[in-house]
């Protein structure tokens, strides 16, 4: 047998013809082909590689084969390897998803390039226009062969598997795709072995987990293998556990414990990692926990710690372990005090790479074993931690010390008050480097997240306001990063949303222009029509706006406002100055809005600022002058352009709405007037009269005379007749021009379908404008064009315009949104009926393979009008799709939203239409589509009349159970509802249900909100949700059955019958100062909230009188020492001001409330005497036992040390009382000196486990560092860990009796 010659590369520059290299060329889209395949190694090589005749061996393919082909779908090369038999079906997906992410890449750049391109001249731009258009194309169509190429490959992949059998080896690839392939050397190596397993046919037993398990751990026992062979089968066996999830529990762990033992002892860093990660996924409940910790794997975690950063692997793999264990119920008892030990001395090493993930373990466990951490001095790491920008997220920190702060039990913990006091500091001192800058910004995150929780406001409340003061007074310091850090952390404390025109203000504009502006924004919102008053707007945000209100409170008590005009007259820079100014005039606006009248009417007054402006003598008096006009300037524009939040605003909102309008439509007036040579001139600069080339015309400038001049019906008639403008337009727009229905649909493109539209819309705004678009070719063409998707019509074409590629790739589908404008008017349906194109609507709602036509079918269509489109949309809800049904009854969200009493002439009532729709929806037999149905007609009942029409409609919600909950709640606000579900012997099952334990599921429902709310930055708001069906209205206050039932006289009255308030009053008044019992803290919560929501309604203030249950709330938000009970009295109180009795009644026990200029209450309380909402003991009777248990422990310790240093060899004992040493900072030298000492003379001790295990105790009673970790267990011999983990017994029985109980990691 002759060897096969190898084949040498041609000259540079020439081209081979034999078929063994791809010849050189651009690929059909113009690209030239990728050399991604000859390129993937050293130049010298990659042709070679390229070459190499199947079969036959070439030494560099080593590091080829084992690298995934990248190359274009094109590439000659790359489709020979794909489909080489040797590659396996795994690597050929995942090349195909290599290069299906490479496309996108591609796809994404050529789209800003072209955008880039469209705004450049247009004649310029021509050319390369086109070439990245075309780039455009090809991309999205190799993406769509690339994406049906994976999926026939992953097709054929499980046809394979199901029909052909394997080897044992083979099919343990298949099971566990996701472990890291084996090199070819590796290969090649075991290729025998692989043959003989071929031929056992072992096919039946390998299919069995215990089985594959079992080989598994029988491979382990290999000795002298290479590291890669023990990590790949630990990686196949965590695939194993992945796949089988009940394996884990099954296993024996005295053949497993030992194999894993033995992996964990090797001297492979890779190896000990795939070890913890196999032990990690071994877990299954505290016992199997109790199992391993029997293996010695703490002293296996802490020797892993300790190690140098070169051996981060492992000791990443090592802090996840130990991570497991909290993952588990119970686990975090079972880590050991040493191992907790040495995860703070990761979290408080400054330059160890794992200090974050320390930290983050250090904070969970902190939060499920607060004692645990607090003893391994944990505590001190995590509080300086926040405040040192060491950690790259400290807001989270924050949290495990506020749930300490919540129980006075845990609050013991905290021994002084000043565990936060590190994150105050940063604001007062010099900011130099740019280190110093990022440790501001982590502090004010920190003081943030204080400032947005009920624990946090304790915690600085503590000494007196102490951290408040420290953040008032930075205002005072004239450095420029304090001072904008200050004033950012001030603006998110208040939830300032910054008005749209803040960021031109402070740039340096006037004040004066902003009105125009401001009053278009707000008929635009006017205009959308979706926002209408509701029975539930004066709760909206109450709960956000009344923990503001406290906020605002405790920053002004603290001397907010003086700092604020200090800051504003000596800033830095005049930006820092006017944004001052705004903050001061935002302060003020909150301040009148939130706090009640005794508070805001001293602050308005700004009396400070007001002397300084009429003192003649002083020199600060221009200035004190200039301040109060830029505040009041402010106030003025704030005033103008206040926002739609602001539920008690919207009255004279709406009241100004008109002449809002009236201003804002002045500009297109103007422009309506034009006379004739204005216009004309106009209409040749667009260009349209010059060139039919529609990328040289000027469409802001069309844009701008369809919505002015051409209003006017002369300068249209002008437009229509006596020029071109319109005709030039229209056949621009007409589909067999292929101008506009072959333009890319790319985010630029756009404003050719807005423009459309506008022109459609102006032309059926009179009769000559319809006929003139009746007699166009526009409409006719693009019924053809439907009717070429229309089954019946018996037109068909090659290339349809509306594919679905056309559809995603071009402009076509923007005929659609014009088909939509002609909805809207009763004209141009007539032109629809005409050319039979509502007859194509109706069938194409039933193509079954086209959802994309029809979603864009009935998205863009208008129903306002009851016509053809409300028949076409009430199809798509029934007959298409479940995808397509859900789409249609979002639809109806914009108009079920629309007020009964407001809707339009013509159809009669858009709103009854919508609403009567979604009722039919509640009966769709897929239960998404009934939930979308559900959260519209929930939000539309929140207007009366709209809720009295859902009850009309008289709907059957039995079906949907806790779906249709909401809902029904809804309906028990009014009469009719009340009897409708007392018919269906709803109330009183609810109320059961309420009263059993749906309270309690109440308290964690608004808790969860109000902390989602609090933890929103307002400047920042989260993505909107799709279709609006999932309104943001985090922190205010859930609908409650209670208070729903209050609503009516029949409610009181069934209310008053089963004395279920009495009853919640009665548990209100037993356990008001419940501090230790977690499940009658919660009961208590749930009373406090059923009893709030009843007061805040008008007929719940009988109930109120009744039972004298206001003056409990009033202690429990005074005196309780659980802070989070304290929180919910305080909103409850907030909600019982709402109801005018409420008020009389706080007003009693020294509360007031705020109101608006009307008198009605807006919710919000505060106590005349503030202190009393503050006043907590740090220490209290359970804190002092705590601390008794810590002096315990503390003792049990010195006296375990005690016993830990003795020992019969006089050696031993000095190297142990050495060790004690290295802990104290004055005596380090001397004990590194002793320790070196013994381990020059070669101490026989480091030789014994027993020492090794005392040792390992004394580490574990005091305070070390990482190297004194280090140093301390480098001194012992290695075998003396691997003689305690596998051979304790037998080489410890009998020697010392008293090691076994002072082995501090022992299981």
């Amino acid at each position: 047998m002759t060897d096969n010659p190898r084949p040498t590369a041609p000259p540079t520059g020439t081209h081979s013809h034999d078929g063994l290299l791809p010849p050189s060329r651009l690929g059909k889209d113009g690209r030239s082909l990728s050399a991604a395949s000859f390129t993937s190694a050293k130049p010298a090589q990659s042709y070679t590689r390229s070459m190499n005749i199947p079969g036959s061996f070439a030494p560099e393919l080593k590091s080829y084969v084992s690298r995934v082909d990248l190359s274009r779908t094109d590439s000659y090369g790359a489709i020979d390897d794909l489909h080489d038999s040797t590659i396996s079906s795994e690597q050929r997906q995942t090349a195909y998803r290599d290069r299906i992410e490479k496309e996108l890449k591609i796809k994404v750049g050529t789209e800003n390039l072209l955008e880039a391109l469209n705004a450049k001249n247009a004649k310029q731009a021509r050319e390369q226009r086109k070439i990245v258009e075309l780039e455009l194309h090809t991309s999205n169509r190799k993406i769509a062969q690339l994406q049906s190429d994976l999926e026939a490959e992953i097709q054929r992949s499980k046809r394979e598997h199901q029909q052909q059998p394997s080897s044992p080896k083979g099919r343990l690839s298949q099971l566990f795709r996701s472990a890291p392939l084996r090199s070819p050397s590796h290969l090649a190596e075991h290729h025998d072995r692989d043959e003989d397993e071929e031929s056992g046919g072992h096919d039946m037993e390998v299919e069995s987990p215990t089985y594959i398990l079992g080989e598994i751990l029988q491979a382990l026992e290999a000795e002298g293998m290479p590291s890669d062979y023990y990590v790949g089968q630990a990686n196949v066996l965590v695939e194993l556990f992945k796949r089988h999830q009940t394996l884990k529990y099954d296993l024996a762990w005295s053949i497993f414990g030992l194999r894993m033992q033995m992996v964990m002892l090797s001297d492979s860093r890779e190896v000990v990692a795939a070890g913890y990660r196999v032990m990690r996924y071994a877990i299954t409940d505290r016992k199997s926990l109790q199992t391993i910790r029997a293996l010695q794997t703490d002293y296996l975690v802490i020797l892993s710690l300790v190690k140098e950063s070169k051996a981060r692997v492992e000791r990443e793999q090592a802090l996840k372990f130990i991570r497991a264990f909290l993952d588990v119920k119970g686990g975090e008892q079972e880590i050991h005090p040493a191992v907790a030990r040495i995860v703070v001395a990761v979290a408080n090493h400054p330059d160890d790479q794992l200090r974050g993930i320390a930290l983050l373990t250090l904070a969970e466990m902190l939060l499920k074993h607060p004692k645990l951490v607090a003893e391994a001095g944990g505590l001190s790491v995590l509080s300086e931690s926040m405040g040192n920008g060491a950690y790259s997220a400290p807001e989270t920190l924050i949290d495990p010390f506020l749930h300490l702060m919540d129980l006075p039990a845990r609050r013991g913990l905290l021994n002084s008050g000043f565990e936060f006091s590190s994150a105050f500091a940063s604001f007062t001192e010099p900011v130099i480097t740019n280190a110093q800058e990022d440790k501001l910004k982590a502090s004010s995150k920190v003081v943030a997240a204080l400032f947005k929780s009920w624990s946090g406001m304790m915690a600085l409340s503590l000494h007196d306001f102490l951290p408040v003061r420290s953040i008032v007074s930075a205002l005072y310091i004239s450095s420029l990063p304090i001072r904008t850090a200050v004033l950012d952390l001030l603006i998110n404390i208040l939830r300032i949303k910054s008005p749209s025109w803040s960021s031109s203000f402070i740039g340096g504009r006037r004040l004066t222009t902003y009105g125009r502006v401001t009053n278009l924004r707000i008929e635009q919102q006017d205009s959308q029509g979706t926002t209408k008053q509701t029975v539930d707007d004066t709760q909206k945000r109450s709960l956000v706006q009344h923990f503001t209100a406290i906020s605002l409170a405790v920053l002004l008590r603290q001397g907010l406002l003086k700092g604020l005009l200090l800051a504003e007259s000596d800033s830095p820079t005049q930006a820092l100055r006017r944004r001052t100014s705004l903050l001061i005039a935002e302060v003020l606006r909150m301040s009148s809005e939130l706090l009640p009248s005794a508070w805001s009417f001293g602050l308005q007054t700004l009396p400070s600022l007001f002397t300084a402006a009429i003192d003649f003598r002083s020199d600060d008096r221009l200035q004190a002058v200039a301040t109060v006009y830029q505040v009041d300037s402010i106030n003025r524009t704030l005033y103008r352009s206040v926002s739609g939040e602001d539920a008690h605003a919207r009255s004279q909102h709406a009241d100004g709405s008109s002449a809002a309008r009236a201003r804002a439509t002045s500009k297109a007036q103007s422009n309506a007037t034009m006379d004739e040579t204005q216009f004309r001139a106009k209409m040749l600069d667009t260009q349209i009269l010059n060139t039919v080339n529609h990328t040289k015309w000027d469409w802001p400038l069309i844009r701008e005379l369809i919505d002015g001049p051409m209003v006017n019906p002369k300068r249209l008639q002008e437009a229509m007749i006596t020029s071109k403008m319109v005709h030039r337009l229209l056949g621009f727009l007409r589909p067999f021009k292929y101008r506009f229905s072959d333009a890319s649909n790319t985010k630029a493109n756009q404003r050719y379908v807005r423009t459309a539209c506008a022109l459609l819309k102006l032309l059926l705004e009179t009769t000559e404008g319809a006929k003139y678009l009746e007699s166009n070719k526009l409409v006719p063409q693009i019924g053809e064009c439907l009717a070429q998707q229309d089954p019946m019509s018996g037109i068909t074409s090659k290339t349809p315009l509306f594919s679905l590629e056309r559809m995603s790739e071009t402009l076509v589908g923007g005929y659609f949104a014009m088909l939509g404008v002609m909805c809207s008017d009763a004209k141009g349906m007539q032109i629809l009926e005409r050319w039979k194109i509502i007859n194509i609507f109706y069938h194409i709602v039933e193509l079954k393979d086209r959802d994309d036509l029809i979603r864009a079918l009935i998205m863009e269509m208008d129903y306002t009008l009851d016509s053809h489109p409300r028949i076409i949309l009430s199809k798509a809800m029934t007959a298409t799709s479940k995808g397509m049904r859900i789409t249609a009854t979002k639809i109806l969200r914009k108009y079920a939203m629309l007020p009964i009493e407001h809707a339009s002439i013509i159809g009669g009532g858009a709103a009854e239409w919508a609403i009567k729709l979604l009722v039919s929806q509640l009966y769709d037999p897929e239960i998404e589509v009934c939930e979308v149905a559900i959260k519209i007609l929930e939000e539309a009942c929140n207007d009366i009349s709209s809720l009295e029409y859902v009850v009309k409609c008289r709907p059957a919600l039995d079906h949907l159970g806790e779906i249709g909950a909401p809902l029904l709640l809804r309906f028990l606000s009014t009469s009719v509802g009340y009897h409708y579900l007392d018919g269906l012997d709803y109330i009183t099952k609810e109320m059961d249900d309420w009263f059993l334990g749906r309270n309690d599921t109440y308290v964690t429902i608004v808790e969860a909100s109000l902390a989602r709310a609090l933890a929103e930055n307002p400047e920042k708001p989260g993505p909107a949700s799709e279709e609006g069906l999932d309104p943001q209205d985090f922190g205010c206050v859930p609908p409650h059955f209670y208070r729903e039932l209050t609503r009516t006289v029949e409610g009181c009255e069934l209310l008053k019958a089963k004395g279920h308030f009495e009853e919640f009053a009665a548990n209100i008044q037993d356990f008001a100062l419940e501090a230790e019992d977690p499940e009658t803290i919660l009961k208590v919560k749930g009373c406090l909230w059923a009893v709030g929501n009843v007061g805040s309604m008008e007929l719940g203030a009988p109930f109120l009188e009744a039972t004298d249950v206001v003056r409990w709330v009033v202690v429990i938000a005074e005196q309780s020492q659980v802070l989070t009970l304290r929180g919910t009295a305080f909103y409850v109180l907030g909600l019982i001001s709402r109801s005018l009795h409420g008020q009389e009644i706080l007003a009693e026990w020294g509360w007031d409330g705020t109101t608006n200029v009307m008198g009605e209450s807006l919710g919000y309380v505060l106590p005349l005497d503030f202190n009393k909402l503050f006043a907590i003991q740090l220490a209290s009777a359970g804190v002092a036992s705590g601390k008794r248990d810590t002096t315990t422990t503390t003792m049990m310790v010195r006296s375990r040390r005690g016993s830990l240093v003795t020992d019969a060899d006089a050696t031993n004992t000095a190297i142990l009382n050495a060790i004690v040493k290295l802990g104290n900072t004055v005596l380090t030298n001397k004990a590194l000196a002793e320790l070196n000492g013994y381990r020059a003379k070669k101490a026989p001790g480091f030789q014994k486990p027993a020492l090794f295990r005392k040792a390992m105790g004394l580490l574990a009673s005091h305070a070390y560092r990482i190297p004194q970790y280090r140093f301390v267990i480098d001194l012992f011999d290695k075998r003396v860990l691997a003689n305690i983990v596998l051979e304790d017994d037998e080489e410890e029985a009998g020697k010392d009796g008293s090691e076994e109980g002072s082995g501090d990691s022992e299981a």
